[in-house]
């Protein structure tokens, strides 16, 4: 399901307090953890996941792990009595996989609760923090995206085919694999950049629209494969 653009799996339980997701396990007895996506969406593109030295069985609301962006600084922590099974090392090369994939290759640690029964007590289900959740979005002002975007290129008040000569001269810039947020106010922008993706090569990952502007998540990719010849 989604909350107000923000994807939350149906298949996980939620704890708002510590803003962690929870997802059982194929075996029943374990689960893994990690952060919202209205959360990764908030911080930006994490930087740095550090785990603690912790082991055994660590008690509710205690921190697995620190995550750092730009601009914040927080803890990964465990919404029930559990015993840690193991984390998710490969976050420390790729730490925005926590914003891009939050629950898939994000995961931040493996667990299995004290009492089987903790989760369902304390957990919720998506659809009973649907409103909260709805709230939390709206009053922090978050957008989430299938991939964060690296930079936010704001064209206002300009004619479209100079606002796609900017955009082509960002992506020059980027490395592959990045994303850059087009944020611009000209009406034909729709179907500007459908035919500019057409030519070019590169994916519009996401379109939205708010009020008068336009936004359109584009990612970089090291061979893009044009649909249409130019002209």
């Amino acid at each position: 399901m989604e909350i107000a653009g923000c994807e939350l799996p149906d298949d996980c339980l939620v704890d708002l307090e510590h803003e962690v997701w929870w997802r059982w396990e194929p075996d029943g007895r374990s689960a893994r953890i990690g952060l919202l996506a209205p959360l990764a969406a908030f911080a930006g593109i994490f930087r740095e996941v550090t785990f603690r030295p912790v082991a055994g069985t660590i008690p509710k609301g205690r921190s697995v792990a620190t995550v750092e962006s730009v601009r914040y600084t927080g803890a990964v922590r465990v919404p029930v009595d559990a015993e840690l099974l193991e984390v998710n090392r490969g976050l420390v090369g790729r730490p925005r996989w926590i914003n891009d994939r939050p629950y898939a290759e994000g995961w931040v640690a493996h667990l299995r609760p004290v009492s089987p029964e903790a989760p369902a007590r304390l957990l919720e289900r998506p659809e009973a923090a649907r409103a909260r959740l709805e709230e939390t979005i709206r009053t922090r002002r978050i957008r989430c995206w299938p991939k964060a975007p690296d930079v936010e290129l704001v064209e206002v008040g300009v004619e479209c085919s100079a606002v796609l000569a900017r955009l082509n001269e960002e992506l020059g810039r980027r490395p592959p694999g990045e994303a850059v947020l087009l944020v611009t106010d000209d009406p034909t922008s729709p179907i500007e950049m459908e035919r500019w993706s057409d030519q070019t090569g590169y994916p519009l990952l996401a379109r939205r629209s708010e009020g008068t502007l336009w936004q359109f998540l584009v990612e970089k990719l090291a061979q893009p494969l044009p649909r249409r010849r130019r002209g």
